[in-house]
Order: structure tokens, then sequence, then C-alpha cells
């Protein structure tokens, strides 16, 4: 058999052998520099532990280094903004650990939200979701019934008080944010997303049924179009176009439906897919892969143009049920969640958790599933501690825990969700309550 690589092949192997043998030269480098600014016995702990060969010299290598890579990046970064017209909302930046960020950070921690709005359903809340906009909301409960409503209208309605608003306010908000109320399931409402550019929602139910409804049309109760499942839908999520439905249900097999079609496709391969039932699926941003998650204690990255499974990550939270997966904006980290009361956060190009987010559940074992998400910068990390009934939140980028928020539901807060525009969230509680919250100045200023 002929060797040969063939020209822009790329020879694996060889790859590897040169990340291995540039690591070893950062880890003598990293040496030499402790043994030449006088840390001693921290330098012999780490030769010791790496076992070099032959021993690392003292060495102020490391400094000159550090010090042209810094310049060479500061140039770098200055001809990029030079050529690229960079936004000014701060929150198409995003979590990136390639480039540090020495910008403070201005969005608000949870401590800083509070209850803007409050809707009840006649049974449990445990759905909701944004649109793409961060304007409309939807809420879906296991009364089957599932709520829209107007951010805007809100705002307008906290500001004014509940039982007044303006009279030039008063048409233009038609009296109530909940602009539309769609009853087409026969089962609890398990899920809901958003179409990224039409008009139109997606839910996923008890009663086996996935159901489109376009919301922006005034007369609108019943779905205009439904795909019969064999289980129990649990999750679904939108292709950043809009043609693909990726479905999760109490069956471990993951699904993925042409949206214009309904066709429904799935991985040929036995292995590529869970145990148990699904709990989460998630889009990438860039739409070139999928983030599934499962009872059976695993999360799975899919490619999104085959789908085939390319990474199974098995006990990622101790063994415990994975609850729910989340990318980053820029596709390259994947933030989940667990009933061991942890959230992670992943690096998908090396397959290693990067950092743990502890704190949370400290008073009795999780019983509930409960979802993480980033705030809209993704400087913070949002998740309910069950027993506390309390928002924890850390900072993203160094687990620095921040202030609590009590939520003020009655039961376990079982689906968050955070506006990807603004700094506003929704949480869904057992107590038939969805509440929205949002930063004070978000109206006023």
């Amino acid at each position: 058999m002929d060797s040969t690589i063939a020209p822009g092949t790329l020879n694996i192997p060889q790859i590897i052998r040169s990340e291995t043998r540039l690591r070893e030269t950062t880890y003598r480098l990293i040496i030499s520099q402790l043994f030449y600014d006088g840390h001693q016995q921290l330098a012999v702990s780490l030769s010791n532990l790496l076992q070099t060969s032959p021993p690392c010299p003292p060495s102020d290598r490391l400094t000159h280094i550090v010090r042209l890579g810094l310049k060479a990046e500061e140039e770098l970064e200055q001809a990029r903004k030079a050529t690229v017209v960079v936004s000014d909302n701060v929150q198409d930046i995003g979590l990136d650990f390639d480039y540090q960020s020495d910008s403070p950070i201005t969005s608000p921690d949870a401590g800083s939200y509070e209850t803007f709005y409050v809707t009840a359903h006649k049974a449990p809340c445990r759905a909701a979701a944004f649109d793409i906009t961060g304007s409309i909301i939807a809420t879906g409960s296991a009364d089957a019934s599932i709520k829209i409503l107007d951010v805007d209208r809100m705002l307008i309605k906290n500001s004014f008080g509940l039982d007044y608003a303006p009279s030039s306010v008063e048409p233009a908000m038609d009296n109530h944010p909940v602009i539309r109320t769609l009853y087409d399931h026969a089962d609890e409402v398990t899920c809901l997303d958003f179409h990224p550019y039409d008009p139109i929602l997606a839910s996923g139910s008890r009663d086996y049924t996935i159901k489109f409804f376009e919301y922006a049309k005034p007369t609108t109760k019943k779905s205009f179009r439904s795909i019969n499942e064999v289980d129990q839908i649990r999750c679904l999520s939108f292709h950043p176009s809009g043609d693909w439905l990726i479905v999760g249900t109490q069956h471990p097999v993951t699904r993925l439906y042409d949206v214009e079609t309904g066709r429904c496709f799935v991985s040929t391969q036995s292995q590529d897919q869970h145990t148990k039932a699904i709990t989460c699926v998630k889009w990438a941003p860039n739409g070139k892969q999928f983030a599934t998650s499962s009872k059976d204690g695993s999360f799975k990255v899919w490619d999104g143009v085959t789908n085939r499974c390319i990474n199974t990550f098995d006990g990622a939270h101790n063994g415990e049920e994975v609850c729910s997966v989340m990318f980053t904006k820029n596709s390259k980290y994947l933030l989940t969640s667990g009933k061991d009361s942890q959230v992670r956060l992943w690096e998908l190009s090396t397959a290693r958790c990067l950092i743990h987010y502890t704190g949370a559940g400290t008073l009795a074992k999780q019983e509930h599933r409960a979802t993480c998400v980033f705030n809209h910068t993704e400087d913070y990390i949002f998740y309910p501690d069950e027993k506390a009934t309390s928002l924890c939140c850390w900072n993203s980028r160094n687990a620095e825990r921040q202030r609590l928020l009590g939520l003020g539901h009655n039961a376990p807060v079982k689906c968050i969700v955070h506006s990807p525009t603004a700094p506003a969230f929704v949480t869904c509680s057992d107590d038939h309550r969805a509440r929205f919250w949002c930063k004070r100045t978000l109206f006023t200023d």
C-alpha cells in the first residue's frame, strides 16, 4: 500500500507529533522562566512532574517571546479594526478565550434584574423562547396552551402601572402584553422555538406532535402544519437558516426534519444514538453542527451536514443526567448543566472541560431538570438553584460567583431563557407562572 500523503491531505499523526513537541517546548520555557525568576522550588516540582529531559536551565526567553507575541497580537488587532466594520454593540463579541479581553464588563449580573411582568397558566409552565430580535416571547404549559407576549408592552405596562397607561400609549399596547393564546395541543407543551426569519413558532408536546403556528396573524389560534411522532416530544431547535429542525423525544434516537417537506432523517449508525431519552437539542450558531444531551449522562456533538455523531462526552456530569446544552455565539464552546447541580463549559476543538461553575445545589440534591443560559453578552451564566429558589450567577470567564437573585417562585424553576439582544430573561415554574425579568434601566434610560 502506498503510504505517500497526497498534497492537501491532512497528515494526522504528523500534526499530533508537532503539537506534542510544541507543548513540550512551552513547558520547558515555563520551567526555565521560573528558575530565572528565583522560583526554584516551584520549578523543580514542575520539572519532576513533567519529567523533563535534559534539565531546563534558567532562562528569560519566555518573557521575550510573550512580549513579541503581545506586540504582534496588538498589530493584528489594529489591522483587523482598520479593515473590518466593528459593531458598536458589545453583545456581538461573545465569549472567546483565544483573545484576551481587557474591556470591563458592562452588562448586569443577576442581582441587577427585577420582575417586570408575570403571566399565569392553569398548570405548570415549563417552556419558553425568545424570537431572534428579543421582542417576542412564547411560554408553554402543562395546560396545553401557548402564550405569545410582546416585550415592549410588558415594559410599558410595568412603567405606567398594571391598570393604567397614558392615552397616547394605550392604542399601541392594545391593553395587554399577551397578544395571542394558542390552543392546538392535547397535552403538555414541552418545548418551543421561533423560526429565525419567518414569523413561525414551532412547539413540541407530550401528545406526540410538533406544530407550527403563524403567530403574527391576529386570527391565529390553531397550527397551520403538524408533524406526528412516535413518542413524546421533549425538545426541538431550528437550524440558523430555518430549513431544518432537530427534535429530541422520549425515544433515544435524534430526529432531523426538513422543515419544508416534513421528511425525517436519522443516523444509520446505531452507535451514534443515545441510550436513554433526549433532554435537550441545540444547533450551533454557525449551523455546522448541533448538540444533544440525554438522561444517559452524556452529551453528543453531531455533524450538521452528514447527521453523524462526531464526539460523545460520556459521564459529563459525574454520571448524572445532562439537562441542557447551549453553544456560544462563535460555536467554539458548549455550556452544559446536569443533575449534579454543576454547570460546565467545554472547548469543542480539544474535547475538554475548561471551567466548572459550582456553588448551586448546596442545600440538597437536585431532583428536577433545570437549564443554564448565557446572558446576551455571554459575560455571565445564569442557573436556577432548585432548593434555594434563587438564581445563581457566575462570571463566564473565571467562574467567580456573583450576587444571587431571589426568583419569587413557589415551586421549582425548570426553564430559563435569556433575551438574545438585551438584559432580560424569562423564568418558568411549576407554580404555573412565567416571570419576565429585566434591568430597570433598560426602559427608564
